[in-house]
């Protein structure tokens, strides 16, 4: 069984719903997931816009997710993230989600989902590529869901 990752809110390669993005209730979007590879022992989490230029928008960074753990609810507080779970920062400088805002046209947006066979050190708000660099040869698997927005406002 191979490491899965969807949305009750969207389909794979559709649209995300306003209520998700900078338009909307900025908030986040039920994630749900299976296939935890055995030997796993932490997930982690990066919402990304791969569109934007000149490089990849980070929107939501988590880490040390339980990997017992089968998804997050809609709009999970940061209080309300799994026992044990950090957050990294995204590319506003601030922990937390932040929604699909694209500056002009439509973007595919990436949740990516790793499965680790290790638990980080509390790296105190690392940015995604101080976190990629961490994951290093700790990967055992990987999901994406990908949606696409464009604002209408």
């Amino acid at each position: 069984m191979s490491l899965t990752l969807t949305s009750p809110a969207f389909e794979r390669g559709g649209e995300i719903p306003m209520r998700f993005t900078c338009e909307g209730e900025d908030i986040s979007p039920a994630l749900e997931w299976s296939g935890v590879p055995e030997g796993a022992a932490s997930l982690v989490l990066i919402f990304d816009d791969p569109d934007d230029t000149p490089t990849t928008w980070a929107h939501w960074v988590l880490y040390n997710i339980p990997a017992s753990t089968s998804g997050l609810a809609e709009g999970v507080a940061p209080a309300d993230l799994p026992r044990g779970t950090l957050q990294g920062l995204n590319d506003w400088k601030t922990t937390g989600y932040r929604g699909s805002c694209p500056p002009t046209g439509r973007h595919g947006y990436v949740f990516k989902l790793y499965a680790l066979d290790t638990l980080l050190p509390d790296m105190y708000e690392p940015t995604t590529a101080q976190l990629e660099w961490a994951m290093d040869g700790h990967v055992l698997a990987k999901a994406e869901l990908i949606g696409t927005y464009q604002k209408r406002l």
